[in-house]
């Protein structure tokens, strides 16, 4: 690293297939954390009561099935 620091001038160029892969490492990074976001507030919603979870809500369907009207 220091290396890199005491020479005066670099010459470096980035090919086509090293801007591709920080193009895709950019469009991975935002999805990952769009998820994230979600599954961070969906748990919220969960826990002030906002939202059931999904796995309860087709347990009740269910229930509302066998039961005789």
């Amino acid at each position: 690293m220091l290396h890199i620091l005491l020479i005066g001038k670099l010459f470096m160029y980035l090919d086509p297939g090293s801007g591709s892969f920080i193009l895709q490492m950019l469009i991975a990074g935002f999805l990952g954390l769009g998820l994230g976001i979600t599954i961070f507030w969906n748990r919220i919603k969960i826990m002030f009561g906002k939202g059931k979870p999904k796995q309860e809500e087709s347990e009740d369907e269910s229930d509302d099935e066998d039961q005789p009207k």
